[in-house]
């Protein structure tokens, strides 16, 4: 039987891939339960510093396997995808993973695949990408987080004239507005997604989760929640072992070999 989501370890960094490529990549309840238990094994395995998402073949995903996952969410709500897992992959039924994801996106990338790219924290887009918020074509309305993050993310004006319309947008038009940050030619768009994981993964890993949460403070709670939040996590950062490494190697001209302590 063939696994809906692949998890592989690449040095410090875990790739996590969708894996139904001859449904192009639609997520059904297994999907869903497979990627919200490989983000956690990403949040909570200290070895692991970074994550890479991406889908096995042409297309990253058409969506929502409508006709498995729609009864179920008429029915309970949308909170039973989350399935009581730790972390929610789109971060809005349970909280987001704790470290960084870069998502690689290709080819036909509806709906969900949208509010994964905005629930991820760097995406590189193959120049084949066709992207398309279209739940409201289908008589309902986004609930992965589109609503949420897009007016901020890309701008309400932008947000709003994808989210209301419908219309599908390639590669040049996500990376104006800013749901990619960068287009590459399809077929190196993983391999670039793995580069920037991995370098994010040489970083000092409290540095690096300081950062995010420092950051999504800001974005859910504003400024002055994230400046008190910003001088608790400062100290216990500028008194780490990391800290001191990074001071030392800075000094001896050599690369920090940081251990996240």
């Amino acid at each position: 039987m063939t696994t809906p989501v692949t998890v592989e370890r690449d040095g410090a960094v875990l790739l996590i891939g969708i894996n139904r490529p001859d449904k192009r990549n639609a997520f059904n309840l297994a999907v869903i339960d497979a990627l919200a238990d490989a983000y956690q094994r990403l949040g909570d395995d200290e070895s692991v510093r970074a994550g890479v998402l991406f889908g096995h073949g042409e297309h990253f995903s058409g969506g929502l396997d409508l006709a498995e996952v729609g009864p179920v969410v008429a029915q309970k709500g949308p909170e039973a995808l989350a399935g009581g897992k730790k972390y929610d992959p789109f971060g809005v039924w349970a909280p987001l993973v704790p470290k960084p994801v870069v998502m690689a996106v290709s080819g036909i990338s509806l709906t969900l695949s949208i509010e994964l790219a905005l629930a991820s924290d760097v995406v590189v887009a193959a120049d084949t990408v066709r992207f398309r918020q279209l739940e409201i074509a289908r008589g309902i309305l986004p609930f992965g987080g589109a609503t949420l993050r897009a007016p901020a993310r890309l701008g309400w004006g932008n947000a709003m004239r994808y989210l209301l319309t419908a219309e599908e947008f390639g590669a040049a038009e996500a990376l104006r507005i800013g749901l990619v940050q960068e287009v590459v030619p399809f077929g190196q768009h993983l391999t670039r997604a793995r580069a920037l994981a991995q370098l994010i993964a040489k970083q000092a890993p409290l540095g690096v989760r300081g950062t995010l949460s420092s950051a999504r403070v800001y974005e859910d709670q504003g400024h002055a929640a994230a400046v008190a939040h910003l001088k608790e996590l400062l100290a216990k950062v500028m008194t780490s072992e990391d800290a001191a490494e990074g001071m030392l190697s800075f000094v001896e001209r050599r690369e920090a070999a940081f251990k996240g302590r």
